[in-house]
């Protein structure tokens, strides 16, 4: 058991966060309220392959895992640039293509997913289903050599960005159990019959949230990823990256808004003295570091169990705690350094406030604080399952 970062690791961090200190969070928010895509970001980031670090050597990747993928997203977000894309695109998306995608597929995606010239968005969540992915109902209806999407999509990340989406589907019923087959397929965003709405939310990000409405959306076989109807078990592959890149970026945000608080803590004087030596000051923030640093410890065991034993249901479990770990953590982290601040904490010039409906989030999504609550209590404890 080594707990050192490798140089090669502490080289990747020190050149993603070299990129990204040159954009900053000035950059992320002003991109965010005018609409506007991080491309400039984004590009600079790919150049050096960076965003391909997971993407297997063959297909001109890093040949990596997801370890140096969390290191890339984190460091972002420490620069105050958290994108959620690094959750859906390179996380999710390629990773499911790497591992199920024929050799046309993988041929055809992965190396512009290793270049970050293709980004690809992730659909799954329904208004009806919540969590219950065997309660899907966007349907795929075989047709001769074609196959038929009718349904909806909701809250689906960066779809304006995105050539494409994986599009998780309802294609058959199990006879025994009763729930449905599920089918993934890659359908392009401009295909007919595909409809896009954004949908407002309370969140400084660059991308967009989108309701989905697919009407008779004609897709060919050749865009089926995986076996037809096995989709869930393809899905559950991806959802481990979903939940350690989930925990890097708040990782990312906490150390950010911890480091604002110190040097303002350290800096700002009230009756002669720097607010930091009071410990209504210094305790909170220093729990609060302890904290940041558990869930990163925790994160970082998800992203080497991911890499070296994916399939165990250990590897769940933790990608499961680190990600509740890590949201927890960011949301204090983040509303102490605001209270640090005092009412500059609420100020646009000193970045901390915008941040809040970002970190709020990932404690809800990609899967809820109850939902990882409810696992770990089935899973971890052997306790009766609750829903």
């Amino acid at each position: 058991m080594d707990f050192r970062q490798s140089d090669e690791h502490l080289m990747l961090r020190e050149a993603v966060s070299a990129i990204a200190s040159k954009f900053g969070h000035e950059y992320y928010v002003a991109k965010a309220r005018a609409d506007e895509r991080t491309e400039e970001l984004w590009n600079a980031v790919a150049e050096p392959g960076f965003l391909g670090v997971s993407v297997p050597e063959e297909y001109g990747g890093g040949g990596g895992g997801i370890t140096e993928l969390a290191l890339v997203a984190e460091e972002l977000a420490a620069a105050g640039c958290p994108l959620l894309i690094m959750v859906v695109s390179p996380a999710i998306c390629a990773t499911i293509i790497a591992k199920f995608g024929t050799d046309a597929q993988k041929q055809r995606w992965l190396p512009r997913f290793a270049t970050g010239e293709l980004k690809m968005a992730f659909a799954i969540t329904e208004p009806d289903a919540g969590s219950n992915s065997h309660n899907l109902s966007l349907t795929a209806a075989k047709d001769g050599d074609i196959y038929r999407l009718n349904g909806t999509k909701y809250y689906i990340s960066g779809v304006d960005e995105a050539e494409a989406i994986l599009v998780v589907t309802r294609s058959g019923v199990d006879p025994d159990t009763g729930r449905g087959r599920l089918s993934l397929f890659v359908v392009d965003t401009d295909t007919p019959g595909l409809e896009k709405q954004v949908l407002p939310v309370e969140i400084t990000a660059p991308e967009k949230q989108f309701t989905l409405f697919f009407d008779n959306v004609e897709v060919e076989a050749d865009r089926l990823v995986g076996a037809e109807g096995e989709g869930l078990r393809q899905v559950f592959f991806g959802l481990n990256p979903e939940r350690i890149l989930s925990a890097s970026l708040a990782n990312g945000i906490s150390r950010y808004a911890l480091e604002k608080a110190s040097a303002y803590a350290g800096e700002r004087e009230v009756w002669g003295t720097p607010i930091g030596r009071h410990q209504g000051i210094s305790h909170p923030l220093a729990k609060a570091k302890i904290e940041v640093e558990l869930a990163r410890v925790m994160t970082d065991k998800a992203a080497w169990l991911c890499d070296f034993d994916g399939d165990s249901p250990a590897a769940g479990e933790v990608a499961n705690m680190a990600k509740y770990a890590a949201a927890e953590a960011t949301l204090a982290a983040l509303d102490q350094a605001i209270q640090t601040h005092g009412g500059n904490g609420m100020s646009s010039e000193y970045g901390l406030a915008d941040l809040w409906g970002m970190a709020r989030l990932l404690r809800i999504a990609p899967v809820s604080r109850e939902m990882i609550l409810n696992f770990v209590a089935q899973h971890s404890l052997g306790l009766p399952k609750s829903y």
